[in-house]
């Protein structure tokens, strides 16, 4: 079991393995290992690359503050300050001890500039934001890898505040399972396309998309053994599709964010298949990420068989919700997407009072957090685009 000393989500949320919250959180053991494995990687001292250890621990405190999780960004601070003082430069120690400063140099600020935007409004930052960043002097590898440092930043946050809201709330046994009830036949609403056809509302659908990045992209033919390896790994589709050989520039990062992202969306029991994807769809939609809303909502209604929740959620995700579980499910990852540092026990209450078991909640963040990592990697290193 994962060592709730090294495991930093742990360890913040006092979690030992004598709490109900800590035996819940490591009967997702591979979401744990994998969590733990991302920031060991994208924060640890064993990647080559030129953004420093030192940018990276100062840049990740730097968004948790703004996500408003001061506790992520203390660790990540205190771990900045404890480097060899060769590392940490006189504008990283600015940074440090002047919450929001500028540095005055190009390629530093650039990075600010993408971390501040990205910690709250993904949607706000766009190929401008992107393009100044290897203009500024860091190379197209190191840009993904910065992207990624982001999105992850916003997938611990938002795990972190989420696990400790479910420690202050505090396990319970699982009820018994009651009696079945028999169900009303669900009625498909008249001015709604069957499922299956394209759901389109408020510049949201159902639709498959494609998605075109803004950075240069791998060759396959002409990538590493390593690259060529994380790419057939991926997806069956990877060596063609443009997500994948951008991310592939990063491919042990690549690697470990899928890993992460398999043990979330597949993990057998727990919240259903299709109440993940409800969750996926209410951070893309509130993040204004149309590629993963329109992936999410397709998958919804391949399993669901209906696709009323998904236009409710298009038109306002703040009302949508076709039952008491959907709309707790919807607005508790609306709140861990947008103050992930107001999220609290109150925000998981009504869950619980909807019939969710402490694993189905769990499985609900893990999610909403994700999803949160997904979106900026799709917003912000390329655009959807419509196919015919």
């Amino acid at each position: 079991m994962t060592d709730t000393i090294a495991d930093t989500i742990d360890r913040l949320a006092g979690l030992d393995q004598g709490n109900p919250t800590f035996t819940t959180r490591h009967e997702r053991e591979k979401v744990a290992v994998a969590t733990q494995a991302c920031e060991d990687l994208l924060l640890g001292d064993t990647l080559a690359t030129d953004l420093t250890q030192a940018e990276r621990l100062v840049l990740a405190s730097e968004q948790a503050r703004v996500s408003g999780v001061n506790v992520l960004q203390a660790v990540y601070r205190a771990r900045a300050l404890a480097l060899d003082t060769a590392a940490l430069t006189p504008e990283l120690r600015t940074l440090l001890n002047q919450p929001g400063a500028q540095t005055g140099n190009a390629r530093m600020d650039a990075m600010l500039h993408f971390v501040r935007t990205l910690a709250l409004n993904p949607a706000e930052s766009d190929q401008a934001a992107l393009l100044a960043i290897p203009a500024a002097g860091l190379s197209l590898n190191d840009t993904v890898l910065l992207a990624q440092l982001i999105g992850f930043v916003a997938y611990q946050a938002r795990l972190l505040v989420g696990v400790q809201a479910m420690n202050d709330l505090g396990g319970v046994a699982e009820a018994p399972a009651a009696e079945p009830v028999a169900a009303a036949p669900f009625v498909h609403p008249a001015n709604l396309p069957a499922p299956g056809e394209p759901l389109r509302r408020n510049g949201f659908t159902s639709e498959t998309l494609g998605w075109k990045a803004w950075l240069e992209v791998l060759n396959p033919e002409t990538a590493t053994p390593e690259q060529q390896h994380v790419l057939e790994v991926s997806h069956p589709k990877a060596k063609t599709m443009d997500f994948y050989l951008v991310l592939a520039r990063q491919p042990q990062v690549l690697l470990e964010r899928s890993q992460a992202f398999n043990a979330i969306m597949y993990a057998p029991g727990g919240l259903s298949r299709a109440e993940r994807e409800v969750a996926a769809t209410a951070v893309s939609r509130s993040n204004g990420c149309v590629y993963c809303a329109s992936v999410h909502a397709q998958r919804f209604e391949q399993l669901a068989k209906r696709n009323d929740v998904m236009a409710q959620m298009f038109d306002d995700p703040d009302t949508a919700g076709t039952n008491a579980r959907e709309r707790a499910i919807i607005q508790a990852s609306l709140v861990l997407t947008r103050a992930p540092g107001s999220f609290g026990k109150q925000h998981l209450q009504p869950l619980r009072d909807a019939g969710l078991s402490d694993l189905e909640i769990l499985d609900m963040l893990h999610s909403a957090a994700l999803f949160g990592w997904a979106n900026r990697l799709m917003l912000n290193l390329g655009i959807e685009i419509y196919t015919p």
